[in-house]
């Protein structure tokens, strides 16, 4: 099954010395400089033969399902995604040295001929099934596109194999398998795009797992993190825009993948679990600590600060393994491979909730899924894909150490007593007229049925049992939809209209850590002054261009940036703001820093009960743009792992908490911004 290994150069012991690392992505080979001119005049000429681009009549523009013609502005941004992407894909190639091999090279111009054709084709009025080059469903179609991020506005490639048959005379919806990918240092955006085409014949990572009459989308994940942070949103993204185009069964979804991939495929079976018919998760890992233990040699518990070991939950799934009651589960592993582990972790912490894990084992195999394994996974998959329905469940149990992941079906955690301590939710429908709640660290909880999605009886009072009190709920609707929001204080649980807490807490969207600012929409914004510390200066300067340079070469993103001048309430309103500088240099700082929990003079900065001189130090934070406070403000950090956590998917978890306060006299490492003088999570209020 060597189709189903992306290779990597990565992992061991030898990856274990924060001195010496590696370059990832590593670089590539010398590409003759015509060949490269050649490819970027090709670029740059698509670019404007789309911008000049005028498209006249009734342009379809939509897709099997909604195939009625649009404005030609319309159809222009339905499409522009498909077509830019792919010299997008050779441009990130050319800037970052990303070509591994002479034919990568072939494979570019290759993706431009696409662009090309696909430019023709819509100046024809073409369609989106005609620009990606489908139409009778003749035979099986593996296709590439792209589409636009709301993270960074960035266009963010993906494949997706369409089933034969499925075409303009057979819309009926069908399943769709998730299948995340292995690690690949090397595989760029071209390198991507061109296995997953027709471009060089049919190789793909996820071949024998191309069920028949099922839609298989390979989300590209944004690199090599393991479908984590901008990963994690790659996935959800670029499934929504698939479902947006094409006739997928949203009852019968699964996530499916193997090593890295099974990795990714673990932590979405666990977060999202209400989404999927079934999850198939192969090697992988599936949490930090134990697997850098077997695979690394690395004790990470020894010498990992007990702040990050918290912060291992964001990911850890074994925590999490009651979510699963949720979602049904087929691991497999190879019987001598090392990544088992993964798979092993999970059937120990499912066992402890009475579930015997189907965990389906290679004989006398290593990091490769055996023939007849496969087999009998997809014999599983498809008897869970035949039962599948989207009843709702009598019975939802839900566990969360954050309310980043907050809703479980009809279950939606909006409070929590304390982040980062485990919320648990079992509830039930007991009777037609009654549910029943056991819930713990949690202090707001909205109980939603959407319309036609009440399973009990058509009218009257729902009543609530939960922490020893009987509530009378609201009524029934008359589409069968209902819902309650209940809010405790200390011991007693009220009903309440709306969650109205008073002053700002921590909420879903809005809790932190300083990582989740960059999980959504924002902008980078520089200083327009200068600190009067001139260590301090250049480690604003040094780490700006870090924290840009690694988002577009780790999370394969465009840089928005501003400067603080620049920001208006409308960017304030709609971006999370990365604001680098200090209270000398950046204007908004200066501006906003009254109104949070710090105080930053030419003396000191402190946060609560920690303080540390001004000169020679920074302070890295999240908190609520307090003239936004939708939004967040981070103060002078990026993404928070650095060049040694690349060099193992397990290690990419976040490396800062709330907030910190760095000496920068020594500069940057490649683990953290500087030394840490103090770090501390902000409580549920938002205070230190």
């Amino acid at each position: 099954m060597a189709s189903l290994i992306t290779p990597a150069f990565s992992d061991g012991p030898a990856d274990n010395q924060a001195d010496q690392v590696r370059p990832i992505p590593p670089p590539g080979i010398k590409i003759e400089p015509a060949v490269i001119e050649s490819l970027r005049r090709r670029c740059e000429a698509i670019r404007s033969d789309w911008r000049s681009l005028s498209i006249a009549g009734k342009t379809g523009g939509g897709d099997f399902q909604s195939p009625s013609p649009e404005t030609a502005t319309e159809s222009r941004r339905h499409l522009e995604s498909e077509v830019l992407v792919l010299p997008r894909a050779v441009e990130m190639a050319i800037e970052f040295n990303q070509f591994y091999h002479v034919r990568e090279a072939d494979w570019a111009a290759k993706l431009l001929g696409e662009a090309e054709r696909r430019i023709d084709v819509v100046r024809g009025g073409g369609d989106w099934a005609a620009v990606m080059g489908i139409r009778d469903g003749s035979s099986q179609r593996e296709l590439i596109g792209g589409y636009r991020s709301r993270i960074d506005g960035s266009l963010q490639p993906y494949s997706v194999i369409i089933p034969q048959g499925l075409g303009q005379n057979d819309v009926r919806p069908r399943r769709l398998d998730v299948w995340f990918h292995g690690r690949g240092e090397t595989q760029s955006e071209v390198a991507f795009l061109a296995k997953q085409s027709e471009l060089v014949g049919k190789f793909h990572p996820g071949q024998s797992f191309t069920p028949s009459d099922t839609i298989v989308l390979h989300p590209y994940g944004r690199y090599c993190n393991a479908f984590r942070f901008a990963g994690e949103i790659d996935v959800l993204e670029a499934l929504a825009h698939v479902q947006s185009r094409l006739p997928v069964d949203g009852d019968r979804i699964s996530v499916r993948g193997f090593s890295m991939g099974g990795a990714g495929c673990w932590q979405f079976a666990t977060r999202y679990a209400d989404r999927w018919f079934a999850a198939n998760p192969g090697a992988g890992f599936s949490e930090t600590a134990e697997f850098l233990r077997t695979f690394q040699g690395e004790n990470v518990r020894e010498t990992m600060p007990l702040f990050q070991q918290t912060l291992w939950q964001l990911y850890d799934n074994p925590p999490l393994a009651v979510n699963l009651t949720n979602c049904p589960l087929v691991a497999y592993s190879g019987a001598i491979d090392r990544q088992k582990q993964a798979a092993d972790a999970m059937e120990t912490a499912l066992r402890e909730l009475d579930i015997d894990m189907v965990h389906v084992i290679g004989p006398e195999t290593g990091h490769s899924i055996h023939p007849q394994s496969r087999i009998e996974i997809e014999r599983r998959m498809d008897s869970l894909s035949r039962v599948a329905d989207n009843a709702t469940p009598r019975r939802v149990r839900f566990a969360t150490p954050t309310l980043r992941y907050h809703q479980m079906h009809w279950i939606d955690i909006q409070g929590l007593e304390q982040h980062w301590k485990m919320a648990n939710i079992d509830a039930r429908i007991i009777r037609d007229d009654t549910i029943e709640v056991q819930a713990n660290n949690v202090t707001r909880l909205s109980l939603r049925f959407e319309p036609g999605r009440w399973p009990g009886k058509k009218s009257g009072e729902v009543l609530i049992q939960i922490g020893g009190q009987t509530l009378n709920g609201p009524l029934v609707r008359s589409d069968r939809s209902w819902q309650a929001h209940l809010q405790r204080d200390q011991d007693h649980w009220s009903l309440v209209e709306a969650f109205a807490p008073a002053g700002l807490v921590k909420r879903p969207g809005l809790q932190g850590p300083i990582d989740d600012a960059l999980m959504d929409s924002f902008l980078f914004v520089l200083p327009s002054g200068k600190s009067n510390d001139p260590v301090v200066q250049k480690w604003i300067e040094d780490e700006s261009h870090h924290a840009m340079d690694q988002w577009q070469r780790h999370f394969r993103g465009d840089i928005r940036a501003v400067q603080d001048e620049e920001v208006d309430p409308a960017m304030m309103e709609s971006n999370h703001l990365i604001l680098f500088g200090d209270y000398q240099s950046n204007t908004l700082i200066k501006r906003l820093i009254d109104l949070m929990p710090i105080r930053w003079d030419g003396e000191t900065i402190q946060i609560g009960d920690h303080s540390v001189p001004s000169a020679g130090h920074v302070a890295a934070m999240i908190y609520p743009n307090p003239v936004s406070p939708n939004r967040y403000v981070v103060l002078n950090s990026g993404f928070t792992y650095r060049e040694y956590d690349y060099l193992n998917n397990a290690r990419q978890t976040p490396k800062l908490p709330d907030w910190a306060l760095i000496d920068v006299r020594g500069g940057a490492t490649t683990q953290l911004p500087g030394v840490l003088s103090a770090v501390g999570f902000f409580d549920e209020t938002w205070l230190p």
